[in-house]
């Protein structure tokens, strides 16, 4: 999301969540409302804060991005694209919170307008498994979790 008027085409009706994406602090606060203006109040707004691979570079750093989280009720964590490093997992965790919000009844499954389809009966474990991103980020320590 390079400006601001990305975030009004990539946001939808009836999400059930979205990935907030940021580099620097410019636009975020107007994202947000956006975001939360064109969303149920339901919607997950998960904040990713990109780039974690260039720590002395970065233009917010990890606290400042956990402030900002908690001050908007928002779940957080770091990736960066260039390494790969918790990218599938901001979309795990996406998808584990939007689970947990299925399980205490804040979205309804049988109305598609919550952005939530259900799809032919399996028999699927309801454990995603151990975290993906561990083989994927290289030296960062304890900079590569969530907020």
């Amino acid at each position: 999301m390079g400006n601001k008027s990305n975030c009004k085409s990539g946001i939808r009706r009836g999400a059930a969540g979205a990935l907030l994406v940021y580099e620097t602090f410019n636009h975020l606060t107007s994202w947000l409302q956006d975001a939360r203006q064109h969303s149920s109040s339901n919607m997950l707004i998960m904040l990713i804060g990109n780039k974690s691979d260039l720590e002395s570079r970065r233009d917010v750093k990890r606290k400042e991005g956990e402030a900002f989280a908690r001050e908007h009720g928002l779940t957080c964590m770091e990736t960066s694209a260039k390494t790969a490093c918790n990218v599938e997992e901001a979309f795990i965790n996406t998808a584990k919170e939007i689970y947990r919000k299925i399980q205490q009844g804040l979205f309804d499954v049988h109305n598609e307008a919550n952005g939530i389809k259900i799809g032919p009966k399996q028999s699927i474990s309801t454990s995603l498994g151990p975290s993906v991103s561990q083989g994927n980020c290289r030296d960062m320590g304890s900079n590569s979790g969530c907020c």
